[in-house]
């Protein structure tokens, strides 16, 4: 449980009384039938043949949100970015093995960075017609990315930071077996071999999102 203990404290960038509140809107509006098209949940690196305490946070979490109506559908996003393995299709075999049915699962496995994450999804949400978009993830993560979201993509995308005390009522959390070798890559080159230090830091900022190429890339697949 240390790595939750973790994101607990680093949660302070959300205070505990604004994670309830965000949560508690959510869950109102579901009930008067504002349910979201899709919640983006950012992937995380999936090492030694088994999930993170992170990975299985932000996984059960969208778990929660989706069986409480808040959410229609979800988008794992994430590349195979430090280890050879896609953080969306990780993700999305952990999902289906809890119950999440797979068509309304999707995948985005273009991003290495936590602001392409929610470009690249909110970019294949509104390809796939879906338009009410939420992010769900670590409270930390959440807050990090609410400026960029709004920013660079539209004001009305609703965020809804992990309420721990709430995920913890689920629990115990099982351990599913899933074939991960089905999003194993070949001849994986892992980003820090791929960029530099400085290069990274910028793709945390979002600075190598190539808004026209990718918008252009979408389009031709429609």
């Amino acid at each position: 449980m240390a790595a939750i203990a973790v994101l607990l404290h680093t949660g302070c960038t959300y205070s505990n009384k604004a994670m309830h509140r965000l949560y508690a809107q959510a869950r109102e509006r579901a009930l008067q039938g504002d349910t979201l098209d899709a919640i983006i949940v950012p992937g995380v690196p999936f090492e030694k043949g088994s999930w993170s305490k992170i990975m299985k946070a932000r996984v059960y979490w969208s778990k929660f949100l989706y069986d409480r109506g808040i959410t229609k559908n979800i988008i794992y996003s994430g590349s195979a970015v430090y280890t050879p393995y896609i953080e969306a299709e990780i993700m999305a075999l952990y999902a289906q093995d809890l119950g999440i049915p797979e068509k309304h699962i999707f995948k985005e496995t273009k991003a290495e960075h936590s602001t392409e994450n929610i470009y690249y999804s909110y970019k294949l949400a509104h390809q796939l017609g879906l338009k009410k978009i939420g992010l769900a993830s670590d409270p930390f993560q959440t807050k990090m990315l609410r400026g960029f979201a709004r920013r660079k993509l539209s004001q009305d995308i609703r965020f809804i930071p992990i309420v721990f005390d709430s995920l913890f009522t689920i629990m115990p959390f099982k351990n599913p077996e899933i074939n991960y070798q089905q999003a194993y890559v070949q001849d994986f080159v892992p980003l820090t071999e791929r960029q530099t230090s400085w290069q990274r830091f910028r793709g945390t900022l979002g600075k190598h999102i190539d808004r026209h190429a990718y918008e252009e890339e979408i389009g031709g697949k429609r």
